[in-house]
């Protein structure tokens, strides 16, 4: 800054003519003049600088600081702008949205099939307390909700102590890519439920789902009642459908919550045939959660293989029994997409074999050694292996349901009509 006075003195002086022998005095008095109307210059330009459209006043470059700016017109009020409200933005993501779902709370969406009421739902609610509960009407509805991110886990039942295991989901299992994370085992009460003022001897008809009329099968035949018995796609289902219909000749086989939820009686409380009537449900998830050692565990898998015979199944309960490892389960299913394989043979014809998967389930941790070397072992001679999930055990303890079958006095509910 301070070379900027020199520098305007050269520019509004212009050239300087200078005669030979190093320069000339009465050149320097004759350029005075002219440096006079420089600095009258520079005042003046300074002062226009200085107005700058009467808003922000230019830096003083030197000599005494410039007149005030004249005072300006008002200018005119800027056009209202159609402005969106701050609080109808989209909120930018942060971290805690890309973080992973707790594993139990409130904010864990866990889908269910069927209605609120259902078993499932109870299910869902031991393995998740305090959770969001889903329900779905279909059970692949319940995987494609954890898929497509409706969901964070899914509860299903896989097996009932009376009616064996629920096939659908096992083929569920093998065509979507969740994984196990858990298990939980729910005693089941049955109860005959039926509109207020209904009398057991008036019923025509029982709905409920499959399984629980089969598991009641042997207690409806000992209370005496002659009613057909129809399947329904859910427990709650029914109870909700003789409800909102309003059927006073046929009664449904659910729970209790279920009489809560849809207003209907109990007429008879412990149907099931037996007193130990468990089902066990899975827990699914869209990624695998990571083995441990320091708790029971178990492991489900599963296999198939093109080699005729049964040495392949001998080879494979072979490596779990010689590293000391217990089966809990066992399942053969019919390949969907190779149900029948044609073994030709000159003497007998062209036979015509299934082809099976075989669904395991062992009690050991995939963190387990012997866990390993085993499934490296059955990997030499199966042509498919997956490993569905390796997660705990449901070691809670359960109380079982009540003896088949209590009477309910139901004298008040029919006096009101």
């Amino acid at each position: 800054m301070e070379a900027a006075p020199a520098v305007l003195d050269a520019f509004f002086a212009g050239p300087r003519h200078l005669r030979p022998g190093g320069g000339c005095r009465s050149a320097r008095l004759q350029a005075q003049p002219c440096r006079a109307a420089a600095r009258s210059a520079r005042a003046g330009w300074q002062a226009a600088c200085a107005s700058n459209s009467g808003r922000q006043p230019a830096p003083r470059v030197n000599g005494p600081p410039p007149p005030p700016a004249p005072a300006l017109e008002a200018a005119p009020a800027p056009a209202e702008l159609d402005l969106v409200p701050v609080s109808n933005l989209p909120r930018p993501l942060s971290i805690s949205d890309l973080s992973p779902a707790p594993m139990h709370g409130s904010q864990l969406r866990v889908a269910y099939q069927g209605v609120p009421g259902a078993y499932s739902e109870s299910a869902a609610a031991k393995a998740y307390p305090g959770c969001d509960a889903i329900p779905c009407d279909q059970f692949e509805v319940a995987f494609q909700a954890v898929e497509l991110w409706i969901a964070d886990r899914a509860v299903l039942p896989v097996e009932n102590s009376l009616g064996g295991s629920i096939h659908r989901n096992y083929d569920l299992l093998l065509r979507h890519r969740l994984h196990i994370v858990g298990e939980v085992q729910l005693p089941v009460h049955h109860c005959l439920l039926a509109l207020p003022g209904v009398r057991r001897e008036l019923l025509t008809r029982v709905i409920s789902h499959p399984q629980a009329l089969a598991q009641c099968e042997l207690t409806l035949n000992a209370m005496g009642l002659n009613v057909a018995r129809e399947a329904f796609d859910d427990t709650a289902g029914a109870a909700e459908h003789v409800a909102a219909a309003g059927l006073r000749d046929t009664a449904a086989i659910a729970s209790a919550r279920a009489a809560e939820l849809y207003g209907l009686q109990v007429l008879a409380d412990g149907i099931q045939d037996d007193a130990g009537n468990v089902t066990r449900f899975v827990m699914l998830a869209r990624e695998p959660i990571v083995p441990r050692t320091d708790r029971p565990f178990k492991t489900s898998i599963v296999f198939a293989h093109d080699a005729d015979g049964t040495s392949i199944l001998f080879k494979v309960l072979s490596a779990f029994a010689f590293r000391d490892i217990s089966l809990t389960k066992i399942e053969s299913r019919p390949h969907r997409h190779r149900p029948i394989r044609l073994v030709d043979d000159a003497n007998v014809g062209t036979a015509k074999h299934f082809e099976y998967m075989f669904y395991i389930d062992f009690q050991a941790s995939m963190a387990d050694v012997r866990a390993q070397n085993a499934l490296a072992e059955i990997q030499e001679f199966t042509s498919f292996l997956r490993v569905l999930g390796s997660y705990p055990m449901d070691m809670t303890p359960w109380e079982a349901a009540a003896a088949p079958y209590s009477r309910v006095d139901n004298t008040s509910s029919t006096s009101q009509h």
